[in-house]
């Protein structure tokens, strides 16, 4: 009886032990898990919020930028790309509008087939000769 019961007293600390580590490990086991699933909540939080701030940021730097050149005394560049964009839109729209013209004008002729007259101007003619 005595030795049984030293046995006990004796395993009791190492099940204790034993114990405590089965619960470490399934904490660490748990906060680990815990770790990567706010790892990933807070990267795609990251990402939506950078998804939507970024043409707001690039705005504000333009802007920003706008600001400084203005209280330095700077003048805007000219915007070259624009206005050669609209002069090209305007070439085009200037030829479709005497396409149209052409068209509308003589409805039966087809621009190609326009009748044209030549006139020879070193040649005199008869009227001239006589003289």
């Amino acid at each position: 009886m005595f030795a049984t019961n030293l046995m006990e007293r004796r395993r009791q600390p190492q099940r204790v032990t034993d114990q405590a580590w089965t619960h470490l490990v399934s904490a660490v086991d748990s906060a680990g898990d815990a770790a990567r699933l706010a790892r990933r909540h807070t990267s795609n939080l990251a990402t939506e919020t950078g998804s939507r701030m970024g043409p707001a940021s690039a705005e504000a730097r333009h802007r920003a930028r706008a600001a400084v050149d203005a209280l330095a005394g700077r003048r805007r560049a000219m915007p070259w790309a624009w206005l050669a964009g609209a002069a090209a839109a305007g070439v085009a729209l200037g030829w479709l509008a005497g396409a149209m013209t052409r068209s509308v004008l003589r409805p039966g002729e087809r621009s190609d087939e326009a009748r044209i007259e030549f006139v020879d101007v070193d040649q005199p003619t008869d009227s001239t000769a006589r003289r």
